[in-house]
């Protein structure tokens, strides 16, 4: 029998998340991990930030972090340059066609996260809300 449980319920939503977002995303070629990207670019004062702190807030390898951003480079979507002082450091900077991309994509979210908590009363979204930010500050 199996044992229902938070994980498993959270893992389901995610995946109808990303599934129902990757269908949208592909008319426009791209991916939801490479939206995720978008996203956190724009949502910064300055639009770019390093490999590492990116790598540090999609919560993924490397690896996986240089190929989101080497795809996004080669549609255009990201710029990708070396730091002035320390040719370690590289920086991926959203450009003006990202930029777009993002809020072409910003209806398609609304609409994705309107049908999440459809269900809900203003009250309960308002508690759901509060509790999966307490479970994610948790974690």
């Amino acid at each position: 029998m199996k044992k229902e449980t938070c994980g498993i319920f959270i893992h389901q939503i995610h995946n109808a998340i990303e599934k129902s977002m990757n269908n949208q995303l592909r008319k426009q070629g791209l991916t939801f991990s490479q939206m995720n990207v978008l996203i956190i670019l724009i949502s910064v004062s300055e639009k770019r930030l390093s490999f590492k702190e990116l790598e540090k807030q999609l919560a993924l390898a490397q690896s996986t972090t240089v190929g989101l951003i080497s795809r996004l480079e080669q549609k255009g979507l990201v710029s990708i340059y070396g730091d002035q002082e320390d040719k370690r450091i590289k920086y991926a900077e959203i450009t003006a066609l990202g930029i777009k991309y993002c809020e072409e994509a910003e209806q398609n979210m609304e609409s994705m996260e309107e049908k999440l908590v459809a269900c809900l009363s203003e009250t309960e979204r308002k508690t759901f809300f509060s509790l999966l930010k307490d479970v994610n500050d948790t974690l």
